[in-house]
């Protein structure tokens, strides 16, 4: 692997005990986020993990999230780098509309993928 690749990992193979990180903008989230996920803006990051963001640890493997999967591999790259366990996760959010999983919306309205 050369250092501007990262590990990916499809929808169908997610972890089950990871922490799955939405790095899209609020409007994206709004949107329709996978139930569960961590919201953090990937212009954020940085900042969020300075002040001690509790929800992002070493020990636990971390999926990152965008909508088509780019941000996302940036990401989990900076990530990586920094100590993380990181994946991408491969096509992003409109792969996992595609494979039908569950979204939600924090207003209850239908979810999509913006």
């Amino acid at each position: 692997m050369n250092p501007f690749q990262v590990p990916t990992v499809s929808v169908d193979d997610v972890p089950a005990d990871a922490v799955l990180l939405d790095c899209r903008e609020d409007d994206e989230w709004a949107a329709g986020h996978i139930a569960g996920a961590v919201h953090v803006p990937m212009n954020e990051l940085p900042a969020r993990l300075a002040a001690g963001a509790t929800e992002l640890t070493l020990e636990r493997r971390i999926v990152v999230v965008c909508k088509v999967g780019s941000r996302s591999a940036h990401v989990a790259g900076w990530l990586n780098r920094n100590g993380y366990d990181a994946l991408n996760l491969d096509g992003g959010m409109l792969a996992w509309a595609t494979a039908t999983r569950s979204m939600v919306t924090d207003d209850g309205r239908p979810p999509y993928v913006a």
